[in-house]
């Protein structure tokens, strides 16, 4: 089983985290802030992801550190469960519509990190969430993947549907992408590594 585990210790936070590419999509998440919880419960659940996430952090301050810190070890566990990328897809794209919002996400796990990130008129806060920190969230994840990841939300008028709608959508492109595919003999490039 592909599977990666970090343990991550600052000033600000403490982090364990551990995810299965090949699991059932189950998860625990305690963040500290329920929201985030609920949006990385629903990316686990629609990657088909095992995930564990146990985070002690400042979110007396507020989520910032929490939400980026976790964005990071998530990011590493992921290199690592991912591997030398040997037989993989690569490539995962996912239209996700939740209600009156349309979202889209197109990644690369190229070794590359960039994040596109395009998601106007959002509601400053979700319950305790900075809307904010999403793009906090996947610039961290991104970088520390080594992925290449746009995202954007075409249309829609509720803020918990924009941000719940771009986690479902990352958990589904994820998935493709980290798929292994029996045509695939070594690393998807024809540069012969990524």
């Amino acid at each position: 089983m592909r599977y990666g585990e970090i343990k991550r210790t600052t000033a600000e936070t403490d982090i364990a985290v551990s995810i299965a590419l090949d699991g059932s999509g189950r998860a625990k998440a305690e963040s500290g802030i329920g929201f985030f919880d609920h949006m990385l419960t629903l990316f686990a659940a629609h990657g088909l992801f095992d995930l564990n996430v146990l985070c002690h952090g400042d979110v007396h301050v507020d989520g910032h550190h929490s939400v980026e810190d976790i964005g990071i070890a998530l990011g590493q566990a992921l290199h690592q469960a991912i591997g030398d990328k040997r037989g993989i897809t690569r490539y995962g794209t996912f239209f996700l519509p939740m209600d009156e919002t349309l979202a889209f996400v197109s990644l690369d796990i190229s070794g590359r990190p960039f994040l596109v990130y395009e998601c106007d008129g959002m509601a400053p806060m979700i319950g305790g969430y900075d809307t904010e920190l999403t793009e906090e969230f996947l610039r961290a994840l991104a970088v520390h993947a080594g992925l290449t990841l746009h995202v954007r939300v075409l249309y829609g008028t509720n803020s918990h549907h924009k941000v719940e709608a771009i986690f479902k959508a990352l958990g589904h492109a994820l998935r493709i992408a980290v798929s292994k595919d029996p045509r695939v003999d070594g690393i998807p490039s024809t540069k012969g590594m990524l």
